[in-house]
């Protein structure tokens, strides 16, 4: 299943000179295996390292409270130099397995030897190998080829196992009372809101609310921030619309919006951003601003330098970021960026649950925001009939309307510890394959004239990274258009129809990105233009041709062999004979007709 906004065991070596063990959390909370008695689905998600044994403790020894933990699974491998071809070389089995290959082709076969020996350090991280032949079995089973995870993650198995099982000998009841229900409700939204906070390394003085999606969570901010006549909101123009939404709330506050323009790959110039911000900067501390940052682009693939909210600190703003798309694959430490607050949707980082998101902020921050109304869960104290209200104690409290989605909180948690095992090899991996995906679609050709079928028009990585631990200065997307062979550009409503055919899970569109989507196309002059009241059919008759682009979009579950079937079907569009099938296929499909 993917997000609706879119048309469609391994033995250790006794010599290791050059690796050095880091620890890897445990997989999943205290609490949701308090009631268990066995969990298969978690000794299968982590067969790579080791069985996962029960061991029975009891948390509390005067009510002999009996609760059953794993220990952590030995130490994985952290390699900090190259290494030997004596060490970590195993089979080409071992990275993707043999009945995957036969489906792929001798081919398939040969080409994947070749890139192993052309991307060596992608050997590194067969650890998620591991996984995908487990927790993401099914894509393989099913036969899809998911590249949508900008859009959403693909949930691990073990995740849904561990949760369902907890929530069927599980008792939960509303957090607000105090009955045992109640209670245990309450202690895994507690639980929750620490491993949110240790996940992203908070310092002292950060809270979590909970909200439904990273949306939600900018707008508690939009909402509630003091904006005033003198004011300012500064934001970049490659943003999503849950970010330009704040805008309406800053116009009506009598406030000024600022746009970061965006350069042609996405993205903003550093310096530029810098005079936008210091010629809008707040005259006094009366007039409260807000500079919101896009952590990373969901379209241009661009990550903006965090440093630039230290220097919009420094200027007197408040600082707002959306971490949506940076978080599933980047180490966001809250000590070193210490943002007044940040939005993120866990759904997009480990899968399961969705419908839940938060806003990892600062008390202080809190305190200087005023919500508009107060709903039940959010105050202590209400007179009525009357006009007085004291709100509830816990800053977290009075931001949270009603009740909390309290059944899959314990999920989060268990979400949150799984993908700590797994992050630190991600950016590595991905490295690899962006490579190879960017650098081969480059090379696919027109059979007839030689001209380029695909135009790659977000930002490629600027390095190519070489060990675990090291960051990329990009994420791992890629938006493209392709091309017929006299270089006009193809309509995207035919390529995702074309892709479903091929079970390929790829989206198009302008992905709620309209500024990033027309900095890549070149086409802001269009967004000059635009008059109250346009529809994106006006839009698109006025430029003459669909809006948008192709975005594929690795992820934790992404392997290469899901590049090697995307590659095979963009060559199919330099194939006149394939194509033209296509077409003539497509253009018979009715208009407003499920592909």
């Amino acid at each position: 299943m993917g997000n609706k906004h879119s048309c469609i065991s391994a033995q250790d070596s006794d010599d290791r000179p050059h690796i050095k063990a880091i620890s890897v959390p445990l997989p999943v909370s205290h609490i949701t295996l308090k009631s268990h008695r066995s969990h298969p689905s978690l000794i299968k998600s982590f067969s790579s390292n080791d069985t996962l044994c029960e061991k029975y403790h009891s948390r509390n020894a005067s009510d002999g409270d009996p609760s059953y933990i794993f220990p952590p699974p030995p130490p994985l491998p952290f390699v900090s130099s190259p290494l030997p071809p004596s060490i970590l070389r195993p089979s080409l089995s071992t990275y993707i397995s043999q009945a995957q290959l036969r489906s792929l082709g001798e081919q398939a076969a040969l080409a994947y030897s070749a890139f192993l020996q052309a991307y060596p350090e992608y050997q590194n991280t067969w650890i998620i190998d591991t996984l995908r032949r487990t927790d993401f079995a099914r894509l393989d089973r099913v036969g899809e080829t998911y590249v949508d995870y900008m859009g959403g993650a693909q949930h691990p198995e073990c995740l849904v196992r561990v949760h369902s099982d907890f929530l069927t000998q599980s008792i939960m009841g509303n957090t607000h009372s105090v009955s045992n229900s109640s209670r245990l409700s309450s202690e895994c939204a507690d639980e929750a809101r620490r491993m949110v906070l240790s996940f992203f390394q908070a310092p002292r003085g950060y809270t979590v609310i909970f909200t439904g999606n990273a949306t939600g969570a900018l707008k508690l901010v939009g909402e509630a921030f003091p904006f005033q006549e003198g004011s300012s909101f500064v934001l970049g123009a490659d943003s999503h619309n849950s970010v330009h939404g704040i805008r309406e709330f800053a116009a009506r506050r009598g406030a000024q919006v600022h746009y970061i323009p965006s350069i042609s790959t996405g993205g903003f110039d550093p310096s530029v951003a810098k005079d936008v911000l210091q010629s809008n900067s707040p005259v006094s501390p009366s007039t409260p601003s807000l500079f919101a940052l896009t952590g990373q682009s969901n379209i241009s693939n661009t990550k903006n330098p965090l440093s630039i909210l230290h220097y919009a600190s420094s200027l007197g703003y408040h600082t707002l970021m959306d971490a949506a798309a940076l978080a599933p694959t980047s180490v966001i430490s809250l000590t070193e960026t210490p943002v007044d607050a940040m939005a993120v949707s866990f759904y997009k980082m480990f899968g399961y649950p969705t419908g839940v998101g938060a806003l990892i902020v600062k008390e202080s921050f809190l305190a200087k925001l005023e919500r508009p109304w107060f709903a039940g869960g959010t105050v202590n104290v209400v007179q009525v009939p009357g006009t007085l209200v004291t709100r509830a104690t816990k800053p977290h409290e009075q931001f949270e309307d009603g009740t909390i989605n309290y059944l899959t909180l314990s999920a989060v948690t268990d979400g949150l510890r799984f993908l700590s095992a797994y992050l630190p090899f991600l950016p590595l991996r991905l490295s690899c394959l962006m490579h190879f995906l960017t650098s081969s679609m480059a090379e696919i050709r027109h059979d007839t004239n030689g001209m380029p079928v695909v135009k790659i028009l977000s930002k490629l990585p600027s390095r190519r990274l070489k060990s675990i631990g090291e960051q990329s200065d990009t994420g791992s997307t890629v938006s493209f258009v392709i091309l017929s062979s006299t270089g006009d550009m193809l309509p995207n409503s035919f390529i995702e129809h074309v892709a479903t055919m091929h079970n390929i899970s790829l989206r198009a569109g302008c992905m709620c990105n309209p500024g990033g989507a027309s900095a890549l196309l070149g086409i802001q002059h269009v967004m000059d233009s635009l008059c109250d009241g346009a529809t994106l059919r006006e839009v698109e008759s006025s430029v003459g041709r669909e809006l948008g682009v192709v975005r594929a979009s690795l992820g934790l579950g992404s392997d290469w062999g899901d590049v090697w079937r995307v590659l095979r079907f963009l060559e199919g569009f330099g194939d006149e004979r394939r194509r033209t099938a296509w077409w003539d296929a497509w253009t018979q499909v009715p208009i407003g007709q499920a592909v």
